[in-house]
């Protein structure tokens, strides 16, 4: 699979503080890695966390009025 244009680089660091922890993700070539498990969209990763479906752009906060 291509790897979302959307993205930030590989190695960026996206990190969001959730209920008092704080979430962080390394942006890798060819997937996400959250807790040394590597996943293939933001969205898993934010279901992963909250058990709730979300838009993993707007969970990290990377829609367009955040990445002005």
């Amino acid at each position: 699979p291509l790897r979302d244009p959307r993205l930030p680089m590989p190695g960026t660091v996206l990190t969001r503080e959730d209920k008092g922890t704080t979430v962080a993700v390394t942006i890798l070539d060819d997937g996400l890695e959250h807790r040394g498990e590597v996943f293939r969209s933001l969205s898993s990763i934010a279901k992963a966390v909250t058990g709730a479906h979300w838009n993993g752009f707007g969970f990290f906060q990377l829609d367009k009025e955040t990445t002005r």
